[in-house]
């Protein structure tokens, strides 16, 4: 991939979340010449958001290393699982398409349960799905959108975790999607940076809980991406600027993050546990 500046066209969605569909350019979610090792061979994933960006590449690079899929999603996007089904099928693999809404505290528990029903068991959680708002002032974010993006943005990572514990193991692992303003701050994204905060929180302290069990518990903080992100929350006219300010001045494609998840969820990693990596483009960030 050239290291030249991505150039996006001015465009935006109104609905959040966005359209993998609807985007122009369409994001890289792998790259063509990705080899798979079977790293994840007969494993069986759950990934929240896995229906486009970093979520379906996760789900692709899965696949492609040898392991089964369920991925959560809003129904407002079942044209973007429906791609992902066919691209996990593609790989060989089994895909599990769970719509449904992640603030609801029981279909956490129902994401879980047909996980384990419908590929045989459980040993990869990946919490991934998020919502965010831009807002110039603290006064600007009201109490609903406040308990909106908390109940997604990290306490869904508590419930459906929560769930998949009595069902992973010794080797088994969990990657929570963090984010590069979890550790350099956002102006305008307030709420949504200290959501991602608290998932780095909560990633060093379940780690240290769940270390005795052999189970490891990672997280992954991306900078700036070209996902359905930025179309439905950034304005047309800061879309073509979208990464222009890292150091390696571009943004990048999701397919550049997902196997960062890989390393985590195999044996590479098997000596990582409350960590975090930053594909960030060169941004340096306290650790």
């Amino acid at each position: 991939m050239s290291d030249k500046p991505s150039l996006f066209p001015p465009q935006h969605q109104d609905e959040q979340p966005g359209l993998e569909s609807k985007m122009t350019p369409q994001p890289e979610y792998i790259r063509p010449g990705y080899q798979g090792a079977n790293k994840l061979r007969d494993k069986m994933a759950l990934i929240t958001g896995g229906d486009s960006g970093i979520g379906r590449a996760v789900a692709v690079h899965f696949a492609r290393e040898g392991a089964d899929v369920a991925i959560v999603y809003t129904p407002r996007e079942e044209e973007d699982a429906r791609e992902v089904l066919r691209l996990v099928e593609a790989e060989g693999r089994r895909c599990v398409l769970l719509p449904g809404d992640l603030k609801d505290p029981s279909f956490c528990e129902e994401v879980v349960r047909r996980t384990v029903q419908e590929l045989g068991g459980l040993n990869i959680v990946v919490n991934n799905a998020a919502e965010q708002n831009w807002h110039d002032s603290l006064s600007d974010i009201k109490d609903p959108e406040l308990d909106s993006i908390f109940e997604l943005n990290i306490k869904s990572f508590f419930r459906v975790t929560r769930a998949a514990l009595e069902h992973l193991k010794e080797g088994d692992s969990i990657i929570n999607t963090s984010s590069v303003n979890a550790f350099a701050g956002h102006e305008q994204l307030l709420d949504y940076t200290s959501t991602k905060g608290a998932i780095t929180a909560f990633t060093r302290g379940l780690a240290l809980q769940l270390a005795s069990k052999g189970i490891r518990v990672n997280s992954v903080a991306p900078g700036p991406i070209w996902t359905p992100f930025i179309p439905s929350t950034a304005s047309a006219l800061k879309v073509p600027l979208f990464g222009r300010d890292t150091p390696m001045g571009r943004a990048g494609q999701p397919s550049e993050v997902a196997p960062a998840y890989v390393f985590l969820a195999s044996e590479d990693g098997s000596y990582f546990t409350g960590q975090t990596l930053h594909p960030n483009g060169g941004k340096v960030v306290n650790a």
